[in-house]
């Protein structure tokens, strides 16, 4: 597939040498945060950077904001503008080994951001390499880009704007984590289990299939058929990190009112 959003690793392997396209790394553990920059400085598609979901895509933890709050933006602006971003005009395309869990969080950031010049690797790392695509243990680097970012202040919302809004018969509340968890059956992370009152469950990993491609757009489209009258779309998920896939996925089906609600449950019980 190759969208506006996505690109395929055909077309990736044929614009590596493009300056207009930065490559950007986004591999990422929740088990062991520092598992992706070994995999990164081990081996990744050639002349890729990487930033980490920690250091770079998110800010310290806080008494709220849950798990991974939003990075400071112009920090974030500064890192990118490091590895030649340039704002609006350079294509940047995130990957990583997790079905776009941690690509799709720097697609939205970037997004939000005001850059819509940005896509995600379908297949991730495992498609390109399985493609015979070539990687590299060499770090590009720094180049200098130019990045001022104009904030889409729309596109987040915090814990009294979902609390406010959440009951609106025009509003809907998507929790993005696996049905489980949904339910309150299991918890891996947080400190209590369950789900926003009234929220329905979307889980993120149907968005893709076990390889990590994205499932046909016609489908994509069919997913959210049902929510498609909705005025606003609210999508949240345990820290606000693959709530970013179905808001990648409402994205594809051609539906642009997804919202991110970005401390997620993790920020919710905090309250």
């Amino acid at each position: 597939m190759t969208t506006t959003v996505v690109v395929s690793p055909k077309w990736l392997f044929e614009h590596l040498n493009d300056s207009q396209v930065v490559i950007v790394d986004c591999r990422f553990s929740l088990a062991d945060s520092q598992l992706g920059q070994k995999q990164y400085q081990e081996s990744h598609i050639a002349g890729s950077y990487y930033l980490d979901l920690n250091q770079d895509l998110s800010s310290p933890v806080g008494e709220h904001g849950g798990r991974h709050p939003l990075p400071n933006i112009s920090d974030l602006a500064d890192k990118l503008a490091k590895i030649g971003v340039n704002y609006q005009k350079t294509l940047v395309v995130a990957y990583d080994d997790s079905r776009l869990a941690f690509a799709s969080r720097l697609w939205w950031l970037l997004r939000y951001l005001g850059h819509e010049q940005v896509a995600v690797l379908d297949g991730g790392f495992a498609g390109w390499q399985k493609a015979g695509y070539p990687v590299s243990e060499a770090v590009p680097s720094d180049r200098m880009g130019e990045f001022i970012p104009q904030l889409q202040a729309y596109k987040v919302v915090d814990y009294t704007y979902v609390k406010n809004r959440k009951d609106r018969p025009d509003v809907v509340l998507v929790d993005a984590r696996e049905s489980d968890r949904y339910r309150g059956e299991r918890e891996p992370i947080d400190k209590i289990a369950g789900h926003i009152p009234g929220a329905v469950n979307y889980p993120w990993q149907e968005v893709t299939d076990a390889n990590g491609f994205l499932l046909p757009q016609s489908e994509q489209h069919q997913r959210w058929k049902q929510l498609e009258a909705a005025k606003e779309i609210v999508v949240y998920c345990g820290s606000g990190v693959t709530a970013c896939v179905n808001l990648l996925s409402l994205e594809i089906a051609g539906i642009s009112k997804g919202k991110l609600y970005a401390g997620s449950w993790s920020d919710w019980i905090s309250h």
